[in-house]
């Protein structure tokens, strides 16, 4: 499953190649997703290429190859301007009344995992509920929830290791000091403690090896909250 983003790109780059036999340049592409900087555009393709859709020819300057297009995909989805949501599919609300444990013990609620979370240097954005996991109700308040599996380590004073799972309150809105799971210019998500001050937003991580990033507020969303962590032994 792709990213609205990565699906905007990979549908532009074919259609230039059908056009012009040649695909688009770093800069138009740029400009055709609306996107702040080459640099964004660099991570689409890497995320497209290890999906299997997209090849780099070695050698050649501006030398790409589409190999497939997703057979879900629909024409109405390549708006320029369009903004995606971090969190795609259904998500889920907890319910009362759950299925009982076997041991006869504090009954879960089932909400669903929507994929990976980079606790480090942000990755593509989350892209769809892949599956549902059983969480202790005392995590839950009211709202809808989601599960992320952690990816890095920029989080591990904080208590969150790579491999853990978080569970998330979905909202646009937190306070300074929440964990929360940011979306970055519409393409890159990550998970990180919010600070704000006057019209800067930080995303600071719990690991001296990382750098807090600084952003504009206008691109900075945030997709939810922090509110429980499941980890395996």
């Amino acid at each position: 499953m792709l990213t609205r983003k990565q699906l905007e790109l990979l549908l532009f780059i074919n259609e230039r190649l059908k056009e012009e036999g040649v695909p688009p340049s770093f800069e138009e592409m740029k400009g055709a997703l609306n996107l702040q900087s080459k640099s964004g555009v660099h991570r689409l393709i890497v995320a497209l290429e290890e999906r299997g859709f997209l090849k780099r020819m070695p050698n050649r300057a501006r030398a790409l190859e589409v190999l497939k297009l997703p057979e879900s995909h629909t024409p109405s989805l390549v708006k320029k301007g369009f903004t995606p949501n971090v969190i795609e599919g259904s998500l889920g609300r907890a319910k009362p009344g759950p299925s009982a444990n076997n041991d006869g013990g504090s009954r879960a609620t089932s909400i669903p995992m929507m994929g990976r979370i980079a606790a480090g240097v942000p990755i593509s954005a989350i892209q769809d509920h892949t599956a549902n996991i059983m969480v202790p109700p005392e995590m839950l308040g009211g709202g809808e929830h989601f599960a992320l599996e952690v990816k890095g380590d920029s989080m591990i004073e904080a208590g969150i290791f790579e491999g853990d799972t978080v569970v998330i309150r979905r909202g646009d809105t937190a306070n300074n000091g929440d964990i929360i799971v940011a979306l970055v210019d519409d393409e890159e998500a990550t998970l990180k403690r919010l600070r704000r001050k006057g019209v800067s937003v930080a995303l600071e991580a719990a690991n001296p090896a990382y750098e807090t990033r600084i952003f504009g507020t206008d691109r900075v969303k945030v997709q939810g909250r922090l509110v429980g962590l499941l980890r395996k032994y």
